[in-house]
């Protein structure tokens, strides 16, 4: 290889770090799964990637297109890495999109095209920086999931929804299913519920879950 060749690939593979470090470096100063190194490294490997793509076209004719399809569709198991399911409430979806984000970026300038590189780049730190303050100003309703482990009879379920919207809660997400009485095996099986409480305004974990704990018929309840 040339001197000047052997530059630009240098060049396309810091300044891939470059942008993909600044997205990271976000992400690490909120202290998130996937910072700075995680987000320069996405960016780096799909640059060398789309490189590797260009000069198989050129060499053999091959589609470029087939091998940076890979990386988009690849990228997305990083990106499921990244997701956590907190009781009822999920996390980590924006730290997932931004990989893909840089995956992109990556792939831009692999290709020349800098340009977009460099605009998609402001656009995602915009978004993340800035953006992220206005989270604050959306009104969002305070909620919580509990696990509830009541007696298989008539009438439980409903009592525990009558006695939750006479709070003025709503109920979201109820999941039902039966489980072994483990205790005694000449009990009849045990119902587990699962549901998301939540309010307009601050709720009271304490009192719902004195309210839940008093119906009859249940026999234990947990926060999520």
């Amino acid at each position: 290889m040339e001197t000047a060749e052997l530059l630009e690939i240098f060049g396309k593979l810091f300044l891939s770090c470059i942008l993909g470090g600044l997205i990271g470096y976000e992400r690490e100063a909120r202290h998130k799964s996937a910072g700075l190194r995680t987000n320069i490294l996405v960016c780096l490997g799909s640059c060398l990637v789309m490189m590797i793509s260009v000069d198989i076209r050129g060499d053999t004719g091959a589609d470029a297109a087939r091998i940076a399809a890979q990386v988009v569709s690849g990228i997305g198991f990083l990106g499921a890495g990244a997701i956590m399911k907190e009781g009822l409430s999920v996390t980590g979806l924006t730290t997932a999109a931004c990989l893909w984000v840089v995956a992109g970026v990556g792939l831009a300038v692999g290709l020349n095209y800098y340009a977009g590189a460099l605009m998609t780049t402001g656009f995602v730190f915009l978004v993340l920086r800035v953006f992220g303050r206005y989270d604050s100003w959306i009104i969002r309703e305070d909620s919580f999931a509990v696990a509830i482990v009541a007696e298989n009879r008539p009438g439980v379920i409903r009592a525990v929804t009558d006695a939750l919207t006479a709070q003025d809660y709503s109920l979201h997400n109820i999941r039902i299913h039966m489980r072994e009485n483990a205790s005694r095996k000449d009990c009849a099986p045990l119902l587990e519920i699962e549901l998301e409480v939540s309010s307009k305004e601050s709720i009271d974990r304490g009192a719902v879950m004195e309210v839940i704990g008093s119906i009859d018929g249940v026999i234990k309840a947990d926060s999520l």
